[in-house]
């Protein structure tokens, strides 16, 4: 069974930076869409980003575009969650789920993800 382990998270002033990791194993990225989740106090789950099995196909929400950059590294099998200019909205744990290739095209709906992380707390406050 896939295991993911996120990490990097921490406390953060708005308009800062925080990157977060998330390591696969033991099987290799290549055969799973990789997405990136987060969950506020009180609110539900929302997909945030994602990346297909390829590394081409890539997705943000309008909630993080253009702020927020998801990237892979293949010889470490790690999937990065470059976070900038971070606001106090943005509080809130973090998770990336996994998904075969051959159960979808792309990551889902966090309902649809198979493999999850437990997660990484970001505090955006000043």
């Amino acid at each position: 069974q896939l295991q993911l382990v996120e990490s990097g998270g921490g406390l953060v002033q708005p308009g800062g930076s925080l990157r977060l990791s998330c390591a696969a194993s033991p099987f290799s990225l290549d055969y799973y869409h990789i997405g990136w989740f987060r969950q506020a106090p009180g609110k539900e789950r929302e997909r945030i980003s994602c990346m297909g099995s390829s590394g081409s196909a890539t997705y943000y929400a309008d909630s993080v575009k253009g702020r927020f950059t998801i990237s892979r590294d293949i010889a470490a099998n790690t999937v990065y969650l470059q976070m900038n200019g971070l606001k106090p909205g943005d509080t809130a744990v973090y998770y990336c789920a996994a998904v075969h290739i051959t159960a979808a095209t792309m990551c889902r709906e966090s309902d649809g993800m198979d493999y999850w992380g437990k997660g990484t707390l970001v505090t955006v406050s000043s």
